[in-house]
């Protein structure tokens, strides 16, 4: 009885650990390029396993056959996305990606499509280097695991993003 009491305490907290990591969040590395400048290889980020509403611009984390996968929601379900000489249209409307810096619109590409319910279109910051929706497709909502916001590593880049 006494041995119980004493590991009792251990139990709880390895139980709260997994109980977080497993519902509510968890580091996830980033692998590659493809999001500069906004998040570089090797960091860490915290993602939110709780968080299932997801916007425009919002970054996620999602399952790929290549494993996880950390883009940026530019499509939304029920949205006709449009880009034409390195602009965003949606609905017909110009959107303009403050996230980009002006030496990141040398990507050239045309696309038109009409994104279907419960799909997200998805890409990369670094639009030149970056296997997003544009090769891979639309990505199904059950496939997005959270969003993430927060730098947790290295600490000279830790905060929000």
């Amino acid at each position: 009885m006494k041995l119980f009491k004493e590991i009792l305490p251990y139990l709880l907290i390895i139980i709260i650990v997994i109980i977080i990591r497993t519902f509510i969040i968890t580091p996830v590395r980033v692998n590659g390029d493809s999001m500069e400048p906004t998040l570089i290889d090797k960091e860490i980020v915290l993602l939110k396993k709780y968080d299932k509403k997801y916007n425009r611009f919002d970054i996620v984390v999602f399952n790929d056959e290549r494993g996880h996968l950390i883009k940026r929601i530019v499509g939304l379900p029920g949205e006709t996305l449009y880009y034409s000489n390195n602009k965003l249209f949606i609905n017909g409307k110009y959107v303009k990606e403050d996230f980009l810096s002006s030496n990141e619109e040398t990507y050239d590409y045309e696309l038109d499509t009409v994104i279907p319910e419960g799909y997200y279109f998805v890409m990369g910051d670094n639009r030149d280097n970056s296997t997003d929706s544009r090769i891979i497709g639309l990505v199904p909502s059950e496939d997005i695991l959270g969003t993430t916001s927060f730098v947790l590593y290295p600490f000279n880049r830790f905060g929000n993003i």
